[in-house]
């Protein structure tokens, strides 16, 4: 015979389930985004490749696409010229899927524009995944060259220190 779980125990297991449902929802509905705006990106960049750069492809667009979709943020010439970039940074898609997806927007958005070089902004990328660093923290590590400073320094941090709690996943929600 089962026993009647306490209320306020399994009124809390369930709560934590909801939570855990809806951060696995947010990531994966980010996941989805990231990789719709890369390929918006891909193919920006093959329609200038066929049009040429002074087809104003990208305002066009935005136009078009604010148009056909008015209730979505996120097509303006500014944020199409990011994916533009994400397309052309983020190459080869099983990595893009492994490390960049699993970054919100905004974060590839601080990787585009801080990191021209392919390495680094992979190792940052990883990192921040790994340790689910917020923006904010993804900037300061970029800013205080941690990359550089790891590089030079072998350490065993990552093997012996715990990951912080992930506000990832907040950013995610929010």
């Amino acid at each position: 015979m089962l026993s009647r779980p306490s209320t306020g125990r399994f009124l809390e297991d369930l709560k934590d389930r909801i939570r855990s449902a809806q951060v696995r929802a947010a990531v994966a509905v980010n996941s989805e985004l990231v990789l719709l705006y890369w390929n918006i990106g891909g193919r920006i960049a093959a329609a200038q490749k066929t049009q040429g750069w002074g087809a104003k492809i990208v305002p066009k667009l935005s136009a078009d696409l604010r148009k056909a979709f008015p209730e979505m943020k996120g097509f303006s010439p500014r944020n199409l010229d990011y994916m533009l970039a994400f397309a052309r940074v983020w190459t080869d898609e099983p990595i893009l899927q492994q490390v960049a997806a699993k970054l919100p927007w905004f974060h590839n958005c601080v990787l585009i524009d801080k990191i021209k070089d392919e390495i680094p902004r992979h190792w940052q990328a990883r990192h921040a995944v790994e340790f689910g660093w917020s923006r904010n923290v993804l900037v300061h590590q970029i800013e205080s060259k941690l990359y550089e400073r790891q590089e030079k320094s072998i350490t065993n941090f990552t093997r012996s220190l715990p990951a912080p709690k992930s506000d990832l996943a907040r950013q995610i929600i929010d």
